[in-house]
């Protein structure tokens, strides 16, 4: 194998490649970039077992000397190519054993790896693709991955939910104290009910990164295959049924607040400072539970209570309310931070029912995106 190809073309594809690689494996060899190089094309390929990646190379500026396939390591090829400054890279199989890389006076020699090791990758693209823009994909992965959760207690709420029904495709996650769900039409197509990764969502965001036209995704019983550009991503996907999530959204709410976006969040943010954190061994966990209170004039403040800091509070003015009375809400401030911060709007609501009830926030401009948290008991 021996072939040239310009540093900066080479580095956008190992950018995405990088998706696939796992920070460690009990497979040695999946911590390798595959690299295939035809008579005048270059195929990459990484994966974790979760997701698959495939770039195929085919620019004016690649000349293959002589084909052939290695397997490299994978991040130690993509700093070395990362770091070089030169126009042009120049890489050759030596003895089988050694991949050569040559850039300007500079010279690396990397040990490889038996490309007959590395598992067979089948990218299917079957019939009948869902087409959407990149920005809509990005917007979905943006609004609902972040409530996802963390835990592997429930596997199936690590991941967000895809639902196609009546040309409409539903977005859902959930961690089972707070709820993100969007809606988007996409005309139609069969429908189907797939939950996908959070982890594969994060590299597939980043993998879209600066590409804004068309995706093609084509689905299967257990994977899902995304093709943008000159790129493959396959993720699998998750087992199991999603819980049905259709009831927790109320129909209407006897309180309403709403606020200016920006002020809200600025003021959360400010107050949470202050408000207590649990800690587990040097690890901090953000719960910071605040309060908002509605009085009986209609003003409204944040607040908290920090026995071994302190205390915060802010009045906030705001730009409509529905309240019959004066009421009190506990809640994570992160969860409202977070799903603020999904919003477009310049103006939300918060929608509240009596008691200790999940509350609803809502955007004036975001119609089709809803986020729901689960207030604590301040008794």
């Amino acid at each position: 194998m021996n072939f040239t190809i310009d540093r900066e073309i080479l580095l956008e594809n190992l950018n995405v490649i990088a998706r696939g690689l796992p920070a460690k494996s009990p497979m040695p060899i999946l911590t390798g970039i595959k690299l295939d190089v035809t008579d005048s094309d270059l195929y990459m390929t990484s994966s974790n077992t979760d997701i698959s990646v495939e770039t195929f190379v085919s620019d004016s500026s690649l000349q293959v000397l002589k084909p052939g396939k290695t397997v490299v390591p994978g991040r130690f090829f993509i700093d070395i190519i990362r770091k070089i400054n030169s126009k042009k890279v120049s890489l050759t199989l030596v003895d089988e054993r050694i991949l050569l890389i040559k850039a300007d006076r500079g010279e690396y020699k990397l040990h490889i790896m038996d490309p007959l090791d590395y598992p067979n990758i089948d990218f299917v693209t079957l019939e009948n693709p869902l087409v959407l823009p990149a920005e809509r994909i990005k917007t979905i992965i943006r609004q609902t991955c972040f409530a996802t959760a963390t835990s592997e207690k429930k596997p199936i709420l690590t991941g967000v939910h895809l639902k196609l029904e009546g040309n409409k495709l539903t977005a859902v996650a959930t961690d089972s104290f707070r709820l993100s769900q969007t809606i988007l039409d996409v005309g139609e197509y069969s429908p189907f009910a797939i939950t996908i990764p959070n982890k594969s969502l994060d590299e597939l965001l980043k993998a879209l990164d600066n590409y804004n036209e068309n995706v093609t995704l084509y689905f299967s019983v257990n994977k899902l295959l995304v093709k943008f550009r000159n790129v493959l991503f396959q993720t699998r996907l998750l087992d199991g049924n999603y819980p049905d999530t259709s009831r927790l959204i109320p129909a209407s709410y006897p309180i309403i607040i709403k606020f200016n976006k920006d002020e809200l969040l600025d003021a959360v943010e400010r107050v949470s400072l202050l408000s207590p954190r649990d800690k587990t061994s040097d690890r901090e966990l953000a719960y910071s539970i605040i309060k908002l209170t509605v009085a009986k004039d209609h003003t409204v403040e944040i607040s908290t209570t920090n026995a071994s800091v302190g205390d915060a509070n802010e009045e906030l003015i705001p730009t409509d309310t529905q309240v019959a009375g004066p009421i009190t809400i506990g809640f994570s401030s992160r969860y409202l931070i977070e799903a603020l911060r999904s919003f477009e709007s310049t103006e939300i609501a918060l929608n509240c029912s009596e008691g200790i009830r999940p509350f609803v926030i809502t955007g004036e401009k975001d119609h089709n995106l809803t986020q729901l948290i689960l207030p604590v008991r301040m008794d």
